[in-house]
């Protein structure tokens, strides 16, 4: 996979800190950012996916098994006594 360099403009309490982590993890802190970035951004195309899939649902609609009718009056529905 080719590479590009970047620079980042980051917060100096942050930066030390991700550099913690980058170590105890035993791992360089550019490779620590790869991993966040590419968590994100499957995080980012799984939530997607998953909308698209729901939202075809709604458009399908779902079969509840009545027909169309409902037994139900909205009178019936709202009666408070």
């Amino acid at each position: 996979m080719e590479h590009q360099k970047v620079t980042l403009s980051l917060p100096k309490s942050l930066l030390k800190k991700a550099k913690i982590v980058a170590a105890q993890e035993e791992k360089s802190l550019s490779e620590l950012m790869r991993e966040v970035l590419r968590g994100k951004v499957e995080q980012q195309r799984g939530y997607k996916h998953a909308k698209q899939r729901h939202l075809a649902l709604l458009n399908k609609g779902l079969d509840l098994g009545t027909k169309g009718r409902s037994s139900s009056t909205r009178e019936g529905l709202h009666d408070r006594t």
